[in-house]
Formats: structure tokens, sequence, C-alpha cells
């Protein structure tokens, strides 16, 4: 386990080490990028500057959270909709998919730097991310999903040797606030990842709602490592007298150290069926909803 304090000591110096001038960092909001947000805050101070790009494929209400978190930093919020969903157009492939998100990400950060004059940039990849890229299991994207050519002096990763559940003690070392530092995990790639096959708008939207729905009805009350919903395909439904050809949601909620083994929770058959009503009622084109019971392994925790 990391020694937090001198964990931080050193990732202060480290940073001020390596970035010899500006420096932009790559903020989602989660707890990585958040913990580095203020390691490197605290390291440069005024000479970084935090960006968050706002792709269309973020959970609802998340850009709103991320301008009331980060107030007090110089943020700078993009916004990449239309660019993201353009560079998914056509994509079925979870890895291509990935790795387009990963290049959109990056060229956006380039074109930001190049505003900026700088020629660092500091995201918060993390131990896990690094294991599954290299070992082919699935390419994140701010690894296996990056570029081989990348327009960067630096790419500076302070966390890239700890476990979630060690950025977590870090966050709370740090002094960020609960809802940040015991944030529920969320991919990188967003709701694209929780989308099996082509991405659109409408699916999106969909998806979306139903994330919403599930996180309201087990975050507080069951405290889930991860819970979120997936869009499958489209099957038969009825709805009123009509048939309907709607899509499919499935839940997965899930326990976990540190991501890399978890297992399905054993939930309450009432809250299963509440949340089948709430999606099926609340989503009109939705028409069956499904709970994930595979542990990982074989499964992984998201969809893709």
């Amino acid at each position: 386990m990391v020694k937090v304090e001198k964990f931080i000591n050193e990732s202060i110096g480290k940073i001020r080490d390596d970035v010899n001038g500006r420096a932009i960092i790559a903020l989602s909001g989660g707890v990585d990028s958040s913990v580095c947000a203020v390691l490197a805050n605290r390291a440069i101070g005024d000479l970084l500057t935090p960006i968050y790009i706002d792709t269309g494929l973020m959970r609802k209400g998340e850009t709103e959270n991320i301008k009331r978190i980060f107030s007090d930093m110089n943020l700078q919020v993009i916004d990449g909709k239309e660019y993201f969903l353009n560079v998914l157009k056509g994509l079925t492939d979870p890895e291509k998919k990935r790795k387009a998100i990963g290049q959109a990400f990056i060229r956006v950060f380039e074109e930001e730097a190049r505003k900026l004059d700088v020629k660092y940039l500091i995201q918060g990849t993390i131990y896990p991310d690094r294991i599954e890229s290299e070992g082919g299991i699935k390419s994140h994207h701010n690894v296996g999903g990056l570029p081989s050519v990348i327009d960067f002096e630096g790419i500076i990763e302070p966390l890239a040797d700890l476990y979630k559940d060690e950025v977590r003690e870090v966050a709370r070392a740090l002094d960020l606030p609960r809802e940040i530092s015991d944030r529920m995990p969320f991919p990188g790639p967003g709701l694209a990842v929780r989308i099996i096959g082509g991405v659109t708008e409408e699916k999106l939207e969909v998806v979306r709602e139903a994330n919403a729905i599930v996180e309201e009805e087990l975050l507080e009350q069951f405290g889930p490592w991860q819970t979120f919903a997936a869009l499958i395909e489209k099957g038969t439904g009825v709805k009123g007298d009509m048939r309907v050809h709607g899509w499919i949601i499935a839940v997965r909620a899930v326990q976990s150290r540190d991501g890399m083994t978890a297992e399905a929770m054993e939930l309450p058959w009432e809250t299963l069926r509440k949340i089948e009503s709430r999606i099926t009622s609340e989503i009109p084109n939705v028409s069956r909803v499904l709970y994930d019971l595979t542990p990982k392994p074989p499964g992984t925790i998201e969809f893709e």
C-alpha cells in the first residue's frame, strides 16, 4: 500500500522537475484526474491549465458538476460533442471505438496546447489502465488508445503506479470532497463503451437516462463499487396494446477492491423490479431490462 504523504510530496517534486514551463491537464472530474489536478496545481500553480472536454459521451449533468467543483481553477471547457460523434460514425468494433476516442482526445488537447503555447500534458493514468492495455484486454483511451505520433514534449502520469483504492487514499489526504474521493469509476471513453455497436445521438440519450436511473436507485442505498446501464440492441416488447421494437438495457452493479476482479451484487428483487419499471416507463423506446450476473473474470466490468 502506498505511503500517502510521502507519495504526495514526491509527486509534487517530480511534476516540478518534469514540467519546464506551462502544462495542461486532462480533467474528467473522476478521482484520478482530480487528484492529478490538485498535485499539479500545488506543483506549478498558475502554470497549469485544466481542460475538460464535453464529448457528448458523458453522464447526465456531468459538465455542470465539473464547472461547479473546479470553479476555483483556471478551468477551460471545450465543446467537442459534434467532433466526437463524427469520429465514432460507422464504428462498431469496441477496440476501434476506444482508439478513435483516444486519438480524438489527444488531438483536441494538442490544439488547445498550441493555443496556450504548452508542451506538457498531465493525465490520470493508473496502474490497471496500463495492465489492461498492455495485456491486450482492452485499450484505455489514455494508454493503448493514444496515437503513435503525439505533439507533446512530455506526457506526465503521476498516478501510473497506483491502484484505484490507493488513489482514493491520496484524494482524502489532499482534502478533496467526498463526491470526488469516493466517486464511482467512469470509463474515459464515456457512454460510448456502454453502447454495443455504433454510437448515435438517440442511443446516447437512452443510455444516459437509463444510467441516471440506475445510479439514483443503487448508489446511496447499496454503495456499489461501480454501477451503470448499458444499451445492448433492440428487442420486441409490448407497450399498451402496441407491439414495439425497443432498446434492451442491461444493468450492471459490482463490488471490487481495485477493478482487477469484481463480483456482481446480489440486489433485492424489489429493487431490480423498480429499476426495470422506471426505465421502461420513463424511457419510451426501451422494451426490456436485464441484470448482468457475470463476475470479472470472465467478463470485464464495462461491456466494451
